[in-house]
C-alpha cells in the first residue's frame, strides 16, 4: 500500500514500519480484546501507519475519539522525533539552524545525544546535512495563495492526512443506458499520493501548466486504449488484456484530476481571485504597503470572509515590517465593527505570533531581503520553471531560498540578511562513531533533511521538490514538519471564532 515512499533517495516505508512496529508492540502488552480511546486528531495520522485490520489484528474490538481536542507537538517531541530518526538512518553529521525553536530543538537534540552516549546505532549516514527552520523566520509565505496544483487544493478543500473532499456534483456516473447522471449527495473522497502516477507528475506544478499534462494524458491514454485493434495474435490479446487494469486506473485517475482542475478553474478565474491575488503580489512587491489599502477596506465593507482580511492585512504588515499606529488603529477598528468585539482576541494573538504588529522602525528591511535573496522573479516561467518562484507564480519562498543558498553558495554569503531575519541562525556538528564516515562517490548528491518547526506550505514543498530535481543542483532533499498549513489553517489556529476559507 505504501510502497511508494521505497521509491526515493530515501526509504521513507523505514519510518513506518518502526512506527508500526512500536504500535504492535504496545498493543500487545495489553492482552486479551481491548478498546482504544483517543483524541480525534490522531485518528487521520495513525491512518498513514496502520489500517484497522492491523489493529483488528491485535484484539482491538473497539475505538472511541474524544471530541474537539487539540493535538499539540512541542518543541522535546521533535526533537525527540529527530533522535528516532537518526535511529533508523544514522547520525546526522551536519545541523544548520535559523530561529529561536530551531535553536531550542538543536540544544535539546545535542543534549540527548550526549545521554545517550553510549547507545549510538552503527548505522552509515543517509542523511549528509540538517536543516531546522523557525516558521518565525518566514511569515510571509503561508499568508500568500499557493499556485501549484497541490497548494490550489489544499487551499480551496483542505488536505487532511493525504484526503480531499470534493463537491460530488462533478463525479457522478451516468447509469448504464441512462443519458441522465445519478447526482450523488455524499463529498467524493479521494486519496492524494505519489503512488498514483498522474498525481506525482501534476502536483508540483504551477497550475497554469496543468491543463496542458492533463491534455497530453488524455492522448497517451486514447492512444493505448486504440492499440486494441492492432491486436491480432493470441499472444498480442493476451498482452492487452494483461495492461487492462493498469489503463482503467490510469483513465480513473484522468477523469478524477480533469474534474478536480475544472473545479479549481472555476474560482481562479473568477475576479474575486484576481483582485486577491493582485493585492498580495503588490505587496511582495513592495507596493503602498504603508498606507491603509483600499482593497481591503472594499471586502471588508462587503463582509467577506474575515480570514481573508486578516491574511492580507498579516501580509501587509509583514511586508512593511509593521503597520503605522494609524493604519493599524483603522483596520482594528473596522475587523471588529464589523466582524464582532470578539475578535480582538484573535487579533490580540496575531500580534503575539508577530503577524501582525506596530512599525516601531521607520526602516524596513524586507526590500533589502527581498532584492539580496531574489525573493521577486520578474515574467516567472509556470510551464517549463527555472526557479523556484513558478510555486507563486513570481515570488521565491523565503524559506527555500535560504535553504537553497545554504547549499550553494552557503550562508555565509548572506550573513547580513541572515542578521536582518528574526532568531539567532547557527552551525553545530556531530561527531559520526567510528567507522561510518561516508565515502561519497563521484556526482553523487548529498542529501539534506529540511525540518519546518511550525509548519510548511505544499508549495513550499513543491519549490524543494524541484530543487532536488535541478541537473546542477547536487543536493537531494527531504521535507519533514511539525505540521502542513495554509494561510487559512494557519490564521484559523489563532482565531477565536472559526470562519469560512476565503475563496
Amino acid at each position: 500500500m505504501a510502497a511508494h515512499l521505497s521509491y526515493g533517495r530515501v526509504n521513507l516505508n523505514i519510518l513506518r514500519e518502526a512506527a508500526r512496529k512500536d504500535l504492535r508492540e504496545f498493543l500487545d502488552k495489553c492482552a486479551g480484546s481491548k478498546a482504544i480511546v483517543w483524541d480525534e486528531y490522531l485518528t487521520g495520522p495513525f491512518g498513514l501507519i496502520a489500517q484497522y485490520s492491523l489493529l483488528k489484528e491485535h484484539e482491538v474490538e473497539k475505538m472511541f475519539t474524544l471530541k474537539g481536542g487539540l493535538y499539540c507537538v512541542d518543541l522535546y517531541h521533535t526533537a525527540k522525533g529527530l533522535m528516532t530518526l537518526q535511529a533508523l538512518y544514522g547520525t546526522i553529521p551536519q545541523i544548520f539552524g535559523k530561529g529561536e525553536c530551531a535553536r531550542h530543538v538543536a540544544n535539546m537534540m545535542l543534549r540527548m545525544k550526549r545521554e545517550f552516549a553510549g547507545c549510538q546505532t552503527q548505522v552509515l549516514p543517509v542523511f549528509d546535512t540538517l536543516l531546522l527552520l523557525d516558521r518565525n523566520v518566514d511569515l510571509l509565505t503561508p499568508l500568500a495563495t499557493q499556485l501549484t496544483y497541490e497548494g490550489l487544493i489544499d487551499e480551496i478543500y483542505g488536505i487532511n492526512n493525504g484526503y480531499v473532499k470534493l463537491p460530488p456534483e462533478k463525479f457522478a456516473q451516468k447509469k448504464q443506458g441512462e443519458g441522465e447522471k445519478d447526482l450523488p449527495t455524499e463529498p467524493k473522497k479521494l486519496q492524494l499520493n505519489s503512488a498514483e502516477e498522474l498525481y506525482a507528475e501534476i502536483r508540483d506544478k504551477n497550475f497554469n501548466a496543468v491543463g496542458a499534462a492533463l491534455s497530453k494524458k488524455a492522448k497517451i491514454i486514447s492512444a493505448a486504449f486504440e492499440e486494441r485493434h492492432n491486436a491480432k495474435t493470441v499472444g498480442e490479446i493476451k498482452q492487452f488484456v494483461s495492461q487492462l487494469p493498469h489503463m482503467q486506473a490510469a483513465r480513473t485517475s484522468l477523469a478524477n484530476h480533469t474534474s478536480i482542475a475544472e473545479l479549481i478553474k472555476d474560482i481562479t478565474t473568477s475576479e474575486a481571485f484576481f483582485d486577491n491575488l493582485t493585492v498580495e503580489q503588490e505587496f511582495m512587491t513592495g507596493v503602498d504597503t504603508d498606507k491603509v489599502n483600499t482593497y481591503i477596506e472594499d471586502c471588508i465593507a462587503q463582509k467577506d470572509p474575515l480570514i481573508k482580511i486578516l491574511r492580507l492585512v498579516c501580509m501587509q504588515s509583514v511586508c512593511n515590517n509593521g503597520l503605522k499606529q494609524k493604519v493599524l488603529d483603522y483596520y482594528k477598528r473596522e475587523i471588529l465593527q464589523t466582524y464582532g468585539y470578539e475578535h480582538i482576541l484573535t487579533l490580540n494573538n496575531l500580534e503575539k505570533t508577530g503577524l501582525l504588529k506596530l512599525q516601531t522602525s521607520t526602516r524596513n528591511n524586507y526590500p533589502t531581503i527581498r532584492k539580496t535573496l531574489k525573493l521577486w522573479m520578474e515574467d516567472a516561467n509556470e510551464q517549463n520553471p527555472n526557479d523556484i518562484s513558478y510555486v507563486y507564480s513570481g515570488y521565491a519562498p523565503l524559506s527555500v531560498r535560504l535553504t537553497q543558498l545554504l547549499a550553494r553558495p552557503g550562508w555565509r554569503s548572506i550573513e547580513e540578511v541572515l542578521k536582518m531575519l528574526p532568531g539567532p541562525h547557527f552551525e553545530e556538528r556531530q561527531q559520526l562513531p567510528a567507522g561510518l564516515h561516508k565515502k561519497r562517490q563521484q556526482g553523487e548528491n548529498r542529501t539534506t533533511l529540511v525540518f519546518f518547526l511550525g509548519g510548511v506550505t505544499y508549495a513550499e514543498i513543491a519549490a524543494l521538490r524541484f530543487l532536488s530535481q535541478m541537473e546542477d543542483g547536487g543536493t537531494e532533499y527531504v521535507i519533514a514538519t511539525t505540521k502542513l498549513i495554509n494561510g487559512t489553517t494557519w490564521i484559523k489556529s489563532l482565531m477565536d471564532r472559526l470562519e469560512e476559507p476565503p475563496f
